[in-house]
């Protein structure tokens, strides 16, 4: 999305594309704040760029989490337009699936990760690296290619040996997203010096701290996709290996991490960046202003609101949860509808078939089971340890808030579901 115009729009046509559902919000080539990003109440970001900017005898490391759709990649890249944190740490924010496969990843593919984007991005900004290093780099480049060509007997088909180290690095990174063979093979040559690829991520973190006198930074996005069992494995059996990079990191997990019992093992280092709260706890017929504000404000820097009655964007504001992807959901769904009915404005009528279009997904997909823990749960708004929950948080059926304690409720759509 890094050409895209972040212009308000005066009608359907650009309206449809502001809502665009993943459109991570990326700030100004010259550090400034995006035109389309809003303050969620209580700015819980300014929690983890608070943890940031604390002293430290190491990089700190930590694992930031949060309902799927509610705003972790912008919320990350609005990070890096800090002053303070610019001033801190040179910074980089890339996403997991542009090295690395989702479906298949293992704690060594994110390292490689860290080590060839930190190498690649440092260079492709004109970073210069001494001549000492790059011949270190290069020497452990041609172990690597040497162990995974002889397995092979040279048979790994575009793997070119003395490419060089920016070659390899690119080279690597793409046949470990698409060559399954390709990727075990890397691996296995990586677990039998896995100290060898620390040694090369703090090598090259150390010389970009000389260089820029900065400390590396690097946001992952992305990392919250893998399944639950992937997590346990990357980021609680091998959590001691991967805060052994000399550099600061901020890894996404997902968030049943967070609903497991297995989460001790990052609790320290987590953060978890909840949805905007629109009604007190255990009172959904009350509107909680703040919470409003923050989604209409969320509207209206897109979209010129005259385009929009006003009940049918309280109502899709109500519908959405104070989840922003399901707003943008709402939205588009109902400005599909709208321009159907050859209306110029959005109406209500526009926002309920919206409403009703995710609640047929649920209706095909929750058993009775589930709906009798949904209507529970929107009873008490309690949270409570349970296998089938964690499922349901991760399907937005159930959606997490915090007002001091942590509470939840279930999808606001869902409301009718339950009562039929």
């Amino acid at each position: 999305m890094s050409n895209f115009d972040y212009i308000k729009a005066m009608d359907f046509d650009r309206a449809w594309l502001n809502f665009e559902l993943d459109l991570p919000l990326e700030p100004g080539k010259d550090g400034s704040a995006n035109p389309f990003y809003i303050t969620r109440p209580g700015d819980p970001i300014a929690e983890l760029a608070d943890a940031l900017l604390a002293p430290f005898y190491r990089p700190p490391k930590f694992f930031f989490s949060g309902h799927r759709g509610c705003g972790k990649s912008t919320e990350l890249l609005h990070l890096m337009s800090n002053p303070r944190i610019q001033e801190k740490y040179w910074a980089i924010h890339f996403s997991i699936r542009d090295e690395a496969d989702i479906i298949d990843l293992d704690f060594r593919d994110v390292l490689l990760a860290v080590g060839g984007r930190m190498f690649r991005e440092y260079r492709k900004r004109g970073g210069e690296l001494p001549a000492r290093l790059l011949k270190d780099l290069d020497s452990w480049r041609g172990k690597v290619e040497e162990e995974v060509t002889t397995v092979t007997s040279g048979r790994v088909s575009g793997f070119e040996v003395s490419a060089g180290i920016d070659a390899f690095f690119a080279n690597t990174s793409m046949k470990m997203r698409l060559e399954p063979t390709t990727r075990t093979l890397i691996r296995q040559v990586i677990d039998r010096d896995i100290t060898g690829l620390i040694d090369v991520i703090n090598s090259i973190a150390a010389a970009v701290k000389i260089k820029e006198g900065r400390i590396p930074l690097i946001l992952i996005d992305d990392l919250d996709k893998p399944s639950l069992t992937e997590a346990k494995a990357i980021f609680q059996e091998r959590r001691e290996i991967l805060m052994q990079p000399n550099c600061a990191i901020v890894y996404t997990v997902s968030s049943a991490l967070f609903y497991s019992k297995d989460f001790d093992s990052i609790r320290d280092q987590a953060l978890f960046l909840p949805n905007v709260k629109l009604h007190p706890h255990n009172l959904p017929q009350q509107y909680t202003p703040e919470g409003y504000e923050t989604m209409q404000k969320f509207v209206s820097l897109r979209m010129d609101t005259r385009l929009m009655d006003r009940k049918a964007l309280v109502d899709a504001i109500t519908y959405s949860g104070g989840v922003f992807r399901e707003m943008a959901r709402i939205m588009r769904t109902a400005i599909g509808r709208a321009r159907r009915r050859k209306s110029g404005q959005i109406e209500s009528v526009d926002v309920e078939w919206a409403a009703s279009e995710i609640r047929n997904e649920y209706r095909r997909i929750l058993d009775k089971e589930d709906l009798l823990i949904l209507k529970n749960i929107h009873e008490q708004n309690r949270m409570e340890y349970n296998d089938r929950i964690r499922p349901l948080l991760q399907l937005l059926a159930l959606l997490e808030y915090r007002n001091g304690e942590n509470w939840c409720d279930i999808h606001p759509v869902l409301r009718k579901l339950l009562s039929e």
